[in-house]
């Protein structure tokens, strides 16, 4: 076991498929018996959707998702950005609820070869208590993709500070044999979140037959696990009135977190998504989480391999921090504009909302939720590989470096190595002699000096 990844969620799950790709041998522990089928999210936005094509999994996920494309719009909070008057599309989306995701997921895991252990539980950074009693985890690295409630992050002795929420959110799917205008038929709501003066009352259906309800209040959390009861007299309190709730197929409550690991690393101790920040708004949890897992996994591949030295490890706290932390802030402004009452809030989000209506302010959010993270990544750039047409994603379903050279450069071949991956291509106008793109599709280096193409390959974080 060269990694122990700890928590087999989405973000476990890719980061032991970015391992397996880099040559080394994971194993995935859960405490959980059998996989999560809380539907927690339901799709991803952003780079992520990239990232997915550049895996060759962006077909596997459309194939079951209920939309997949360019987003016309999408909410910031409670103001909706319009994307169709931009010239470009900024955000890709896939509509996937969780389960699904993860299963998905763990079907790539197992492809490559992942051990996936369920129902063991981690006791302390080097023992572990499974179905047959306690045993030693004998691993380098451990990595807690183990959620808000971390226990790697506890034993590692990493603070999270972080502000958590008054409110409580109750939310539930429901089956249901009503047509969706009798819901919004009740009390004037509309699809969407809906503000009454005791709360907020949600109403969406991303299913046929199947509709979704969240509450949000001002109250204690009560003990024990939700009912039925609880969340129907939550949103009589909340609306007004009753709504006609069928089966529950699943009920949650939960208090919005805005949290962020003092860091991302304590020796032989990393941490991704949930357990290293939590974002109180905006559907960005696994997004960033997910592509935590893509520029870690090729990192401490390359160190576990002994082709980088320990130090490349400390760049994953240097690039990714900033991101959740740019996330958080963005986070904070939703949550804020939801949440705000009264006069002030409404005057608030009328002028965020005439903001909006302007293209640069509509493009800068949107870049902000596609992506916060400022290294410069390649687009889906076509290029032709002998004679044939192709993309840089294709060129990166095996997670590797890859020197794609366009001047048919002997000398930057070699400068490049025998651990770099060799594309010669031409691509479209103007473009450098060649790109050095690492695995996780940042553009680590362009140009046409081989010196300083050695430079950089010897460099951490490169």
């Amino acid at each position: 076991m060269d990694v122990a990844v700890i928590g087999a969620g989405p973000v476990g799950l890719m980061l032991a498929a970015e391992l397996r790709l880099g040559g080394i041998t994971p194993v995935v522990l859960d405490r959980r018996a059998t996989p999560d089928e809380r539907p927690r999210a339901n799709g991803l936005g952003g780079r992520i959707v990239e990232q997915l094509d550049h895996r060759g999994l962006f077909e596997r996920f459309r194939a079951e998702a209920a939309f997949a494309g360019p987003f016309p719009g999408f909410p910031f909070g409670p103001v909706r950005l319009n994307f169709t008057k931009l010239d470009s599309p900024p955000l890709r989306g896939l509509m996937l609820q969780q389960p699904r995701m993860e299963a998905l997921l763990a079907e790539r895991a197992a492809e490559l070869g992942v051990e996936i252990r369920r129902g063991h539980e981690l006791l302390d950074l080097d023992t572990v208590r499974g179905p047959d009693g306690e045993y030693r985890l004998d691993a380098p690295y451990v990595v807690g993709c183990d959620g808000a409630h971390s226990r790697v992050r506890e034993l590692a002795g990493i603070g999270f500070p972080g502000t958590t929420d008054d409110e409580l959110l109750r939310f539930g799917h429901f089956r249901t044999d009503q047509p969706f205008d009798l819901f919004t038929s009740v009390k004037g709501l509309k699809q969407g979140w809906n503000r009454r003066p005791a709360g907020r009352v949600l109403l969406t259906s991303l299913t046929p037959g199947v509709v979704i309800v969240g509450v949000r209040e001002a109250t204690p959390e009560p003990p024990g696990e939700p009912t039925l009861d609880e969340f129907r007299e939550s949103v009589r309190r909340v609306l007004g009135a009753d709504l006609p709730l069928g089966e529950p197929l699943w009920l949650s409550r939960t208090v919005s977190q805005a949290r962020l690991a003092e860091r991302y690393r304590a020796g032989r101790v990393l941490l991704a998504g949930d357990a290293a920040h939590l974002f109180p708004a905006g559907g960005s949890s696994l997004n960033v989480g997910l592509l935590d897992a893509v520029n870690l996994g090729w990192k401490l591949a390359a160190v576990v391999r002994g082709d980088a030295g320990d130090a490349l490890l400390d760049s994953y706290h240097s690039e990714r921090r900033p991101v959740a932390a740019r996330t958080l802030t963005q986070t904070r402004v939703q949550a804020l504009l939801e949440r705000l009452t009264g006069e002030d809030g409404d005057a608030l989000r009328t002028l965020f909302g005439e903001l909006a209506a302007f293209e640069e302010p509509t493009r800068h959010l949107a870049g902000l939720m596609r992506d916060a993270d400022e290294l410069p990544y390649v687009p889906d750039l076509p290029l032709t590989v002998d004679g044939e047409k192709t993309r840089v994603a294709e060129i990166m379903r095996d997670a590797r470096t890859v020197l794609f050279d366009f001047a048919d450069r002997a000398d930057l071949r070699e400068a490049a190595g025998s651990r770099v991956k060799i594309v010669t291509a031409t691509g479209p106008e103007p473009v450098a002699d060649a790109l050095l793109v690492r695995p996780d599709g940042v553009v680590a280096w362009s140009g046409d000096d081989p010196a300083a193409l050695r430079e950089v390959i010897g460099a951490p974080g490169r």
